[in-house]
């Protein structure tokens, strides 16, 4: 893969993470705590040298949906089946500091501006999306747009990129206003994930992943596509340290997509669907969750 020699990607450590399936994972900024939350309504961080436990949130009411880290503040949002969002201190999680109310229906995903420490954005299955302040502790703004999944663009945080069926809309973070319908995909897109220079999204259905390059005005360009061939994709991240590989999630399998050649390489690696999957740009650290309850490290 990638000509290179020293490329390896290998499991580096392994947990049993939960009692039932496992749904979401993320990495904080400095690469130290790796933050996992599923089905048993718990949201765990762990040390990611050891993946020994560090604190377990447990405020949920329903399964957690997605957990993320805010990139420039000690702490952690987590979103719920409970139509609440949840902000937490990462250093010392014994209760939310905030518990945002105001979805109808089940929050799907959740994330953190780049660099507004104030704004949180989450959306619903019924495509609602709302714009949280952290400072006030209330809801600033509501329109619509995304159901599945959605992500700031990093570093820039311009724009924000959410999937509802198999659409993925990229919307000004401004204005609200949307500045680029992504069509393609024939199935849902279940998750969606930035590169780190905030200059490539990929998109990720049971049968395609596409990537898409950020455009001026009008032109977003599908850059490169990969169809699935009943492998059920699910979730995907680019690599650490090679830009060009994304690592994609499937059933029981992790895919290597060398983008520039078109080439795949598979890897054994769950007993079941591969639900999330995280990176850590400081370490180099690849996570993946997964339904058959376990969290592994790969580097």
């Amino acid at each position: 893969m990638d000509d290179s020699k020293e490329f390896s990607f290998t499991e580096v450590n392994t947990i049993r993470a939960s009692a039932s399936k496992v749904t979401c994972c993320h990495f904080s900024s400095d690469g130290k705590v790796l933050a996992t939350g599923g089905h048993d309504k718990k949201a765990v961080l762990w040390y990611a040298d050891t993946l020994k436990p560090k604190t377990t949130l447990e405020e949920h009411s329903l399964m957690i949906t997605d957990v993320r880290f805010s990139p420039t503040m000690s702490r952690l949002a987590t979103s719920s089946f409970d139509k609440t969002v949840r902000v937490w201190e990462a250093d010392n999680a014994g209760h939310s500091l905030w518990t945002f109310m105001g979805h109808s229906s089940t929050v799907m995903s959740l994330d953190f501006h780049p660099n507004k420490d104030d704004l949180i954005c989450s959306c619903d299955g019924d495509g609602e999306i709302r714009y949280w302040s952290i400072n006030n502790g209330s809801c600033s703004r509501v329109f619509r747009g995304g159901t599945a999944q959605l992500r700031f663009q990093p570093r820039l945080g311009r724009y924000l990129a959410a999937a509802a069926d198999n659409v993925l809309s990229i919307l000004d973070v401004e204005t609200q206003a949307c500045r680029q319908t992504l069509q393609g995909h024939t199935k849902a897109i279940d998750s969606v994930c930035w590169d780190s220079t905030g200059d490539l999204v990929a998109s990720v259905s049971e049968d395609s992943v596409r990537v898409w390059a950020v455009g001026s005005g009008s032109e977003w360009d599908c850059v490169h596509e990969l169809s699935c061939n009943g492998n059920k994709a699910h979730s995907c991240v680019f690599h650490p340290t090679y830009p060009s590989l994304l690592v994609i999630g499937c059933h029981q399998t992790l895919e290597l997509w060398n983008m520039a050649e078109n080439k795949t390489m598979a890897l054994p690696a769950h007993d079941g669907l591969i639900s999330a999957l995280a990176v850590s740009n400081v370490t180099g650290l690849v996570a993946s969750a997964s339904h058959d309850k376990t969290v592994k490290l790969w580097k």
